[in-house]
């Protein structure tokens, strides 16, 4: 046995069940499943490896750790902050209160493009508001040949994104990591065959109503919009068609009730053809425009 770990060490199994618990008394909707998470972060393995080593001690500096982190969890910070990363497209990337995290949604927009783009793939993507870099990077990844710029009014969230960037060996251009709000740094750039963004869209009745994981730690000026949610998307739908290709693609993530006033303005814009599509839960999440 390692001579850090005493005879009298609790195993894996003991320290999970009784994370659980405690969890499952502070109201956690899924106790196990959040201990098993917080473990397998602090043991550097898979959740599914835990079942392999039950009876396993842990030494006492580990155990340490896990009570730190399971007091910040039951104070709601979220998961993905106290272990420092996120799973997005089958990429790990680094994840701090610098910027969003990235939900499933988002991860359904970026399944979508990369299926509905295969036979022709972008050759210049933007990505507007790209927070922890995740679209830019997922991107990125599945269309190597593609040089893709990232847009971010904020320099901390920029920064975690060139870190994310460093994590990952990606075979195509550097991405183009650029500050600024929108469209607004962008005079000298080319146009793009796709734009796609997740901007904010929440209400501020919808922030009020938020889990305090999101109120609390996460920025909200990556969440609300004013008019509703709406004045972000409409800015990016009004500015898009400068900076989109012949034939381009534009393509938003949006609040759930925002698709018939985003159809009214596309069209009076003089888009091409527009599309909603929903998200796996049924509801209209992404909007798509053609040039």
């Amino acid at each position: 046995m390692d001579s850090k770990i005493s005879a009298n060490a609790p195993s894996l199994l003991d320290i999970l069940n009784k994370t659980a618990q405690y969890f499952q008394k502070h109201g956690f909707t899924h106790p196990r499943l959040e201990a098993e998470c917080l473990i397998a972060a602090a043991m550097g393995c898979k959740r599914l490896d835990l079942y392999l080593n039950f009876e396993k001690p842990l030494p006492e500096p580990l155990v340490d750790q896990l009570r730190l982190w399971v007091q910040r969890r039951t104070e709601r910070e979220p998961l993905q902050y106290i272990v420092g990363s996120v799973d997005f497209m089958s990429l790990k990337l680094k994840a701090d209160a610098r910027a969003l995290i990235p939900r499933p949604e988002t991860e359904e927009l970026c399944e979508w493009l990369i299926k509905n783009c295969a036979q022709c793939p972008p050759g210049h993507i933007l990505d507007l508001g790209t927070g922890s870099g995740a679209i830019a990077l997922a991107l990125a990844t599945h269309f190597p040949k593609a040089q893709v710029t990232a847009v971010d009014i904020s320099q901390k969230a920029l920064s975690l994104a060139k870190e994310n960037e460093a994590l990952l060996s990606l075979q195509g251009p550097p991405i183009k990591w650029v500050q600024g709000s929108w469209f607004e740094p962008l005079v000298q750039y080319s146009q793009f065959n796709l734009i796609v963004s997740n901007p904010p869209y929440l209400t501020d009745r919808e922030w009020a109503s938020a889990q305090a994981e999101v109120k609390d730690y996460e920025p909200k000026n990556a969440l609300v919009a004013p008019i509703d949610g709406l004045k972000d998307l409409q800015v990016i739908l009004k500015e898009a068609q400068k900076y989109l290709a012949s034939d381009g693609m534009l393509l938003l993530e949006t609040g759930i009730s925002h698709h018939l006033e985003l159809s009214e303005l596309a069209g009076q814009l003089g888009y091409a053809r527009m599309e909603s599509r929903q998200d796996m839960s049924g509801r209209d999440r992404f909007f798509i425009a053609w040039q």
